[in-house]
Order: structure tokens, then C-alpha cells, then sequence
């Protein structure tokens, strides 16, 4: 319940509920492809600020609510401020992305703290506590973090590469140092959930992004095996915390990761069948996801038949409505107003 008494749809379907139209919110919904983020962003000057300023992050976390008024607001962050709290150093560079020192070794390893500097990350759980004092009592707030694996592809390279081979190389070679570092994480990512949690989060997401790269065996150790230690931390201070975990690229294996980890939802990708979703992930935990942000892109025919489709095929159990990745800078703001009011429509169709 939040202040008012009133509960969010959204919280609703992470607990089982099955609701008509339902929820819907956008990987990164707060994003370029709105002219109100745009000017905040060209305001703060620097991606790391606008992080790391409380006022201007939860303006950007809000701006998507005001404009299609989703159902949750996902806070504004980046899943690299995990090792940037652990001391590893961290910039943006404009029009390329994210860079960190890169950590290559077991000996760099030693160069990051032990433990996570909440410290170093209060103006984010600021930034939640701000959002929740303006956000509508119908939507939910979501916080997140990476997950070990994914974090860990961008500390070993120092960058986002294209076949993730320094952390593989990595993994192969030091399956011991490696460990060490995932288990850094685990720690890490727990503890920044659970005070984003305490600052007014009403759920938490972890995103996977690179999981699918990874070989069966490696799936289990990586993704699977750390995401069920995260949660279980989080579960040992909250325990009714409600978590969505998100392995893109997992398909057939998200049956194993959901069992495993014990994660409340699941985000599916868009290459994830609908039939094998429906008939085999569904009745084992709440599903999200999953239209092709390419299709949100063209808009039209396409993305009305594309709606109705995932509509068609999940909306008949618990699920909340999204796309099977981020948001794209080069969406039209029309095609979102298409594809919500789409969904909720869907009541006189299905």
C-alpha cells in the first residue's frame, strides 16, 4: 500500500493478479527520444550528473508518467554506478558511452573498495524519495541495478564491446579471480538494492542484458547462480521485496532462471516465442515484455499487429506489458501514444 492507502496496479501483478488491461512501462522510458529529457540533460551538462543530482534525476524519472501516464516510473540511473561506488573510475564520453578504468585482472580487482560506499551513491536514493512524494499513488517506482555478469563485461573492458570477450577471456582463464569479482558484485548490488528499496522503491529490477552471450554451463554459474544470491540477500532484509529479473538473450533457459532464482517476474526479450512464454514461463512466475522496439520505431499497422499479438497471447495470465529491451532515441513520441493506448484498449478484444 503506498501513503494513501491505494495500491498500484503494477504491484498487484508481481503478486499473481491477472488484470485487464494491464500494467505498462518502458525500459528506459526516461530517454533522449524526449525533447523534456533533452533539455534537462543539456542543463546538467554531464550524463554522470544528471545521475548524481537528485532534483534533476527524479524529474527525468517522472517526465515519461506525465506525458503517457504509465503505470511505474523506473528511477533514472545507470547500472555502472555500482563499481563506480566500489571506486572504479567512471566517465561518459559524449556520443560514445560509458568508460571505467578497466579492471583485467586479479590485481586490479584490488584497486576497488571491499564493500559498496552507499555514501557515494545517497543523491540516488534522494532522487527516489523525491519521486515518491509526486508520483501519482496509482504507479508503481522501480528501482534496479545490473546484474554481476553484465556489470562485470563493462569493468573488465572498460567499455560496451560487441562480443563481451575480455570478460569471457576473463571467466576462462581465472575462473577463480573472476569469482571474486562476481561475488564483489553480488554484495554490491544487493546492498544497492536494498537501500533503494528502503528509500521508497516499491520494486527492483536487475538487468541482464548480456546473459544470452554466454554457453549453457557459464549461464548457470553467471547469471543464474548470482542473481539467486542477490535476491536472497535482499529477501534476508526485506522479505516481501518484489523483483523482476531481466536475462535478454536466456530463451529456453528462462524456465531454469526463473525456478533457480527466485525472482518474482521475468522480463522476456522480443525473440522470446510467445507460445513457448505462455505455455511454459507463465504459469511458473508474472512475465513482461516483450515488443521489438524496432516495431515501436516503425509504428503503424506493424505495431498495432504487433500489441495485438503479445496481447493475444499473455494477457490472459499475470503481465505486465513492455518492450524487449530499451526504448530507441529515434522513436516518435506518437508511436508510444499508439502502443499504450493500444493495450489499453485490449479489454474489448480479448
Amino acid at each position: 500500500m503506498d501513503r494513501n492507502g491505494r495500491k498500484a496496479l503494477l504491484l498487484d501483478v508481481l503478486h499473481g493478479s491477472n488484470c485487464l488491461p494491464p500494467p505498462v512501462w518502458l525500459m528506459r522510458q526516461a530517454g533522449r527520444y524526449l525533447p523534456e529529457y533533452r533539455a534537462v540533460r543539456e542543463k546538467a551538462g554531464d550524463f554522470l550528473k544528471l545521475c548524481l543530482t537528485p532534483e534533476l534525476a527524479a524529474e527525468v524519472t517522472l517526465q515519461p508518467l506525465r506525458r503517457f501516464g504509465f503505470d511505474a516510473a523506473i528511477l533514472f540511473s545507470d547500472i555502472l554506478l555500482v563499481p563506480y561506488a566500489l571506486g572504479q573510475r567512471l566517465w561518459f564520453q559524449e556520443g560514445e558511452g560509458p568508460r571505467l578504468e578497466p579492471v583485467e585482472n586479479q590485481k586490479d580487482l584490488l584497486r576497488l573498495d571491499s564493500v559498496l560506499d552507499i555514501e557515494r551513491l545517497a543523491a540516488v536514493y534522494d532522487a527516489i524519495e523525491r519521486v515518491k512524494t509526486e508520483l501519482d499513488p496509482d504507479a508503481a517506482l522501480l528501482g534496479f541495478c545490473g546484474a554481476p555478469w553484465t556489470v562485470a563485461s563493462y569493468m573488465i573492458a572498460g567499455c560496451g564491446t560487441t562480443d563481451h570477450a575480455p570478460a569471457r577471456l576473463f571467466a576462462y582463464r581465472d575462473a577463480y579471480g573472476f569469482g571474486k569479482m562476481i561475488e564483489l558484485l553480488v554484495d554490491a548490488s544487493a546492498r544497492h538494492l536494498i537501500a533503494q528499496l528502503h528509500a521508497g522503491a516499491d520494486a527492483v529490477q536487475i538487468f541482464d542484458t548480456w546473459a544470452g552471450i554466454l554457453p549453457t554451463l557459464e549461464f548457470r554459474r553467471w547469471s543464474i547462480e548470482p542473481t539467486r544470491s542477490i535476491v536472497s540477500q535482499v529477501r534476508a532484509a526485506i522479505p516481501n521485496a518484489k523483483i523482476i529479473g531481466f536475462p535478454r538473450g536466456a530463451g529456453t533457459r528462462l524456465v531454469a532462471y526463473v525456478r533457480e532464482t527466485g525472482v518474482d517476474a521475468v522480463g522476456l526479450d522480443w525473440s522470446v516465442d510467445l507460445e513457448f512464454a505462455r505455455a511454459h514461463v507463465q504459469p511458473l512466475v508474472t512475465v513482461q515484455g516483450n515488443l521489438d522496439p524496432l516495431v515501436l520505431v516503425a509504428g503503424g499497422d506493424a505495431l498495432g499487429q504487433a500489441v495485438d499479438e503479445i496481447m493475444a497471447a499473455l494477457a490472459g495470465g499475470s503481465f505486465i506489458f513492455n518492450l524487449g529491451h530499451g526504448i530507441l532515441p529515434q522513436t516518435p513520441i506518437s508511436h508510444v501514444e499508439q502502443m499504450v493506448e493500444r493495450v489499453r484498449g485490449a479489454r474489448q478484444k480479448i
